[in-house]
């Protein structure tokens, strides 16, 4: 399959790399397909490959001392998973589980490391997703410190919208549809609120039109006064 740079967000290896380096990065391994419930990487394996997803999502978790598992990340077509334990070689520091049916290319740390040698380009790419995602870690810990969890519930689904989110079928007035759909359970570890403050939190954002929510959808309506709530700056 010849894929696009239209199929993937704007954030992620494949939305950012060139034509030449996607149709490279789309080649390299083997074809893997997940199905729903399907875990991809396990937290404390020792092996080393790297898995580019190219279709569905998949959501990235690990477990706190007391054993209660932690919902930290959603991960995309276009993105990879399991690139830190590929360049540092540690063991997994997250389970990686398909949601729904994930279409992805496994490759091997080695071939990795030949095509960052041999595209700068897609070395600086994914270094640069590498530190965006830290970036996003702290951002979250120091919200959980400095805003109440409705700002924190804006602030996340502004997040998923800007990253993953695509228009509604009627254009600008069809509004935002994300591109992944997550449980008030998981919003609510994402947002580290409970889930009845989520659950109100998103019963308010309905009722003032900002949030559509339905089986497999969530749209967003208004994402401008969505930023507004979640003390954010127009342009994100």
């Amino acid at each position: 399959m010849v894929y696009g740079s239209g199929e993937w967000p704007g954030r992620s290896l494949l939305g950012v790399v060139s034509g030449d380096a996607r149709r490279e990065l789309t080649g390299l391994g083997v074809a893997a397909r997940f199905r729903a419930g399907e875990v991809v990487l396990r937290e404390g394996d020792l092996d080393r490959h790297v898995v580019l997803l190219l279709s569905g999502f998949a959501k990235v978790t690990a477990r706190v001392e007391n054993g209660e598992e932690s919902l930290l990340a959603v991960r995309v077509g276009g993105e990879t998973v399991g690139e830190m334990a590929a360049m540092d070689g540690a063991p997994r520091s997250a389970t990686v589980t398909a949601c729904g049916v994930v279409e992805a290319r496994v490759v091997t740390s080695a071939v990795l490391h030949a095509l960052l040698v041999r595209r700068p380009e897609v070395h600086l790419a994914l270094t640069g997703i590498v530190a965006g995602r830290l970036r996003w870690a702290n951002r979250r810990r120091l919200d959980f410190r400095g805003y109440p969890a409705k700002v924190r519930l804006a602030r996340l689904l502004v997040e998923l919208a800007t990253s993953y989110g695509h228009p509604g079928d009627g254009g600008d007035d069809g509004g935002m549809v994300l591109g992944c759909r997550l449980t008030q359970p998981e919003l609510a570890a994402l947002t580290g609120a409970a889930e009845t403050t989520v659950h109100k939190g998103l019963r308010e954002l309905r009722e003032d039109g900002l949030l559509e929510t339905g089986y497999g959808s969530t749209v967003i309506r208004d994402l401008g006064r969505l930023r507004e709530i979640g003390d954010l700056a127009p342009d994100g």
